[in-house]
């Protein structure tokens, strides 16, 4: 701390530290840098206590307030305690420095150290990194010594960690039942694609009535829906199952059905039964079934954005034959 007095006037304060060392500062600079330290200084007799902390920790503390550094060999040392003295001294740019440095430093063993910490100084980035490494590595952070004395010492905050965490799961099964919708989605859409495709134009197996047929027809884009819903159709046609009885023809039986309820040309529409499960429901007036309408929102909903990319991929399959 010999530096500052070669770039400025003579000292006209002390930092005294926990073990009665005194750091030579100048009043100014201090009182530019920290409001409190602005305070504390005007009400001194040119000595302000800074206890708690190592004496270490109070040179970097000051190092920073003259020169807006602070090393990462003083952030391995000391990070904790200049996140205190930044957060109780409001120097807002050397507490978002302690909070990256902390956040980037994050282990097992000190997780529940810097969480406390983080709460107590109000840094929420920071304590929401730490709840996040605790709750992905709860198992071995619950071996660690600052969690058995978190257990023993702040039940409040233990509690809060354990909320933290159920929410965390819940958040964490709602996002995967959200895909999975999605896929489940996306997979009826394209096989309502196909089974127009298949009633429309046909496909490599089966194919409308008044349509010709070619054996060397190539694979559609969605071969691999295309195929299964073949397979389908032909079951269907094929089957000689009780009616009700065979899971197979239930499944095609609910597609389509689906198809009727999104569906809006059914005058001229070419899938079977159509027009007819279509008068036949209105006729019924289902209500009530909620998860049905659903489904079927969905469903149109993938589908219709999905039509907005057929151009697009009509165009990639006309390329694909052009080139040898």
């Amino acid at each position: 701390m010999d530096s500052p007095t070669l770039l400025f006037p003579q000292p006209d304060l002390y930092l005294q530290t926990h073990a009665g060392n005194r750091i030579p500062v100048h009043a100014t600079i201090l009182a530019s840098a920290s409001p409190v330290l602005q305070n504390v200084i005007k009400s001194s007799n040119r000595i302000v206590k800074i206890h708690g902390v190592p004496d270490a920790a109070v040179t970097a503390f000051v190092a920073f307030l003259y020169y807006a550094r602070c090393t990462e060999e003083d952030m391995d040392k000391y990070g904790m305690h200049l996140l205190v003295l930044s957060h109780v001294y409001t120097v807002k740019h050397l507490k978002q420095r302690c909070i990256k440095g902390l956040g980037d430093r994050v282990s097992t063993e000190n997780v529940v150290d810097v969480l406390q910490l983080s709460r107590l100084c109000d840094a929420p980035d920071l304590y929401l990194k730490c709840a996040r490494h605790l709750t992905n590595r709860f198992k071995a952070v619950k071996e660690t010594e600052g969690w058995r004395f978190l257990q023993n010492h702040d039940p409040c905050l233990e509690l809060e960690i354990l909320c933290f965490m159920e929410e965390h799961e819940k958040r964490k099964r709602k996002a995967r039942k959200r895909r999975e919708d999605g896929r489940l989605f996306t997979e009826l859409s394209e096989a309502m694609v196909c089974l127009e495709h298949i009633c429309t134009e046909g496909c490599t197996e089966v194919w409308p009535f008044d349509v010709e047929v070619r054996r060397e027809r190539e694979p559609c884009s969605m071969f691999g829906t295309c195929q299964g819903m073949q397979n389908l159709i032909r079951h269907f046609a094929t089957c000689e199952s009780v009616k009700g009885r065979c899971l197979r023809c239930k499944r095609m039986w609910q597609l389509f059905r689906l198809h009727s309820s999104i569906c809006l040309q059914h005058d001229t529409c070419k899938v079977p039964l159509c027009s007819q499960i279509r008068l036949k429901m209105e006729k019924e007036k289902r209500k009530g079934d909620a998860r049905w309408e659903l489904l079927v929102r969905k469903v149109a909903s993938v589908k219709a954005m999905s039509s907005l990319a057929l151009p697009k991929r009509k165009m990639v399959e006309e390329i694909r034959r052009k080139v040898p």
